[in-house]
């Protein structure tokens, strides 16, 4: 017997990216470039180079996966349908007449369907680098959650490294410094479909495809509308930094604690230092023992 949720899961996971969840892809990946300071500048007077900054928004991930795998960098460059489509879209966001493309991609429903899309395609990619690194690894979950982390989020450590070439490089804004919200929740992801692959997680992937895209698009859209208040894990962070990080911290805190002295009536009085008379209070001292 065939139950409607096996059927709805299962259906969602065979669901192919290609093409309208990859334009998707392509179009953030590409309009967040376009974004930067000086970027439509560099577009006109230098298209090849804009054109490689927009391979690498879009391709990021895949690129450091392989990198991680000692594979070549460039094999992304083998999947020709996918190139075209998103130097298509670079060029008809950054070359289009009358800027129409950015036009449209302004209204806020046409971004968050954008941005939707692209949220369902990270975890196709998470899943695709954790079943290849598992090709390679079978046991080793800790190179399975890395590769899967890099194909869902190295995007954004490719593109630092890419304006650390150009000169426009921050520490805010690097991954391994301080790591943005889409990078720790494609984190959490890699870590439980690794453990789902090594079957230490009760559940079918095509379940967990399924309930972790909507973790995903519930967040994102949440992000969207409610600028003003942003999604961390600031409370769990802080939690977990206290029970494995923090016992020290604490001992070191009761050490500078001062010592405390009873006094005659019980009560508790603190050490108190000697204080240095000043010469005039030696005359005082002195004209009243005359």
């Amino acid at each position: 017997m065939d139950y409607p949720w096996e059927d709805l899961t299962l259906s969602f996971s065979r669901t192919s990216m290609f093409p309208f969840f990859d334009i998707a892809h392509y179009l953030v990946s590409v309009m967040a470039l376009k974004q930067q300071p000086g970027s439509v500048t560099v577009a006109w007077n230098n298209p090849l180079s804009s054109w490689l900054s927009a391979m690498l928004h879009c391709f990021g991930g895949g690129i450091l996966s392989c990198i991680l795998l000692a594979e070549p960098p460039l094999k992304f460059l083998t999947n020709h349908t996918n190139i075209l489509l998103a130097s298509s879209i670079w060029y008809i966001v950054f070359f289009c007449p009358r800027d129409l493309v950015s036009q449209g991609y302004s209204y806020k429903p046409i971004q968050m369907l954008a941005a939707g899309m692209k949220e369902v395609t990270r975890t196709w990619k998470i899943v695709s680098g954790v079943t290849h690194a598992s090709s390679y690894y079978r046991n080793g979950w800790i190179v399975m959650i890395a590769i899967g982390w890099a194909r869902g989020a190295g995007g954004a450590v490719v593109t630092s490294c890419e304006q650390l070439l150009r000169g426009d490089w921050k520490p805010a804004g690097n991954e391994w410094l301080k790591m943005s919200f889409p990078s720790k929740v494609t984190l959490l992801g890699s870590v439980l479909f690794t453990l789902q692959h090594t079957q230490h997680l009760a559940v079918s992937k095509h379940d967990l495809m399924f309930l972790y895209t909507i973790f995903l698009l519930m967040v994102k859209v949440r992000m969207m509308i409610k600028k003003n208040i942003p999604i961390t894990f600031a409370p769990i962070e802080d939690t977990l930094s206290r029970m494995l990080f923090g016992w020290q911290q604490q001992f070191s805190w009761a050490e500078k604690k001062p010592d405390v002295k009873p006094s005659s009536n019980g009560t508790a009085s603190s050490v108190s230092k000697p204080t240095t008379e000043g010469p005039g209070a030696a005359k005082r001292h002195a004209k009243k023992e005359d």
